[in-house]
């Protein structure tokens, strides 16, 4: 058995505090040709699940919460419980495909079984099918979940090497141990005190409302979906052009498509309107193939009050340059690890009331994952473009999962059913706005 970490366990805490929420993440697959044979596909993908035994293992969850939930080797696990085939009516197109991704993804994984499923999907047009890989946020962030796709995919990729060192240097340097100990009562104040410096603010942004607008409040239990498509090397040459990041680059193109749906409703795209959720991973290069959450946040503010996409960009990577070096993200990383020796009934209590909670300080979420970077296949048919998956809850109606593969950048879009109708719209303005900034970037070069 292993237990669920605070973080892992707190996405089903958040998940059975609302009705209307599942905490699914999900990569889609979109696949040339037709897909193989069913009792091929299965024969086949029941020799895969070997790459991690978390597949074959189920939440158990001790009584009264007395212990933390822990995964344990389903005894009655069944490929077919995790299998479905599925397609899409003719002409087979984009909105058919992301209307299937919505209803796959809005439904809850069964907590009786492995939290994970595939879903195949046939006749997509121009001669394409999909696999829609969709597993719990308590098993995966999106970092390792990426990975397990691609550990899913043939000839998946060497495990990275976790064997320890030798004996030698596996001996215990009993005098850095000595000194870290009488350092202790010097170094853990000051431990203390520079994480509650950058969580506190964390924690205000959070608790605080923001200036109100529709782009936060209740969510039903139907979903939405779009995608944007952007050239990698594109993106790369806008940061180096402007002198800012890829992610700059990404959350400057969701800004000034977050502020033209709100003209389009007609509301002031004033400063301090949209705060989005950023989670931040701090997972280990050697970690990547281990099935947990390792992701920490921050909380910057999106510069919608400006019109100009150039001047977005600077302004998002000052603000996020800021977020970084506050410690955000490391701070919230280490109250995570401070969870750990807490007695697991008090964190999950506190899970269910802060879910309970009616925040309305964050807005959004964007999450940027760098995907795979060679050229995947599944039972022999290349893949041609991976899409992302995130979920929404908490008030935030909207939720983009960017991820990279190969050259490509695809922004996947999830949104509320009922007060997301315009989400085409997010998805249009991500494009121009991408192209925009190219332009731009290009024009100041030559000048």
């Amino acid at each position: 058995m292993a237990d669920l970490g605070p973080l892992d366990s707190g996405f089903m805490e958040l998940e059975d505090s609302d009705r209307h929420v599942s905490v699914g993440i999900g990569a889609v697959a979109i696949v040339a040709g037709s897909p193989p044979p069913r009792a091929e596909l299965e024969l086949e993908l029941a020799k895969r699940l070997a790459v991690d035994g978390r597949l074959q293992q189920k939440v158990h969850r001790a009584p009264w919460d007395l212990a933390a939930p822990a995964w344990v080797t389903d005894p009655n696990f069944d490929l077919a419980h995790h299998l479905r085939w599925m397609a899409l009516p003719a002409p087979g197109n984009e909105d058919a495909l992301c209307e299937l991704i919505a209803e796959v993804m809005e439904e809850r994984l069964d907590r009786d079984h492995p939290l994970w499923q595939c879903v195949v999907v046939e006749s997509l047009a121009d001669d394409r099918w999909a696999m829609i890989v969709k597993v719990h946020h308590s098993m995966v962030d999106g970092v390792s979940g990426i990975t397990l796709f691609e550990r899913l995919c043939d000839d998946p990729v060497d495990r990275p090497d976790l064997a320890g060192p030798d004996d030698g240097a596996a001996s215990t340097d009993w005098a850095g141990l000595l000194v870290k100990s009488l350092r202790l009562p010097v170094d853990a104040p000051r431990f203390v005190a520079r994480t509650l410096s950058a969580v506190i603010p964390l924690a205000i942004s959070a608790v605080l409302p923001a200036s109100g607008s529709s782009l936060n409040g209740s969510i039903g239990r139907q979903r939405r979906y779009a995608v944007a498509r952007a050239s990698l090397p594109a993106v790369r040459e806008i940061g180096a052009a402007f002198g800012t990041t890829v992610n700059d680059v990404v959350l400057a193109a969701v800004t000034a498509a977050f502020r033209t749906v709100l003209l389009k409703r007609g509301e002031e795209p004033t400063a301090g309107k949209l705060r989005i959720l950023t989670p931040v991973s701090v997972r280990a290069a050697t970690a990547k193939d281990i099935l947990d959450n390792r992701v920490s946040a921050m909380l910057p503010l999106l510069p919608i009050e400006s019109a100009d996409p150039v001047e977005q960009l600077a302004m998002v990577h000052r603000r996020m340059a800021a977020h970084k070096a506050s410690g955000e993200a490391a701070a919230a990383n280490s109250l995570l690890a401070f969870a750990r020796w807490l007695p697991f009934a008090s964190i999950a209590w506190t899970v269910r009331l802060a879910s309970r909670y009616p925040q309305r300080g964050i807005a959004s979420l964007a999450t940027n994952v760098p995907g795979p970077r060679r050229r995947l296949h599944l039972y022999g048919r290349e893949v041609l473009e991976i899409l992302a998956y995130a979920p929404i809850a908490m008030r935030v109606r909207t939720g983009i999962a960017i991820l990279s593969y190969g050259d490509q950048l695809r922004f996947g879009i999830t949104g509320d059913y009922d007060s997301t109708p315009d989400l085409h719209l997010l998805a249009e303005r991500i494009e121009e706005t991408v192209e925009e900034l190219l332009q731009c970037a290009r024009t100041n070069e030559m000048s």
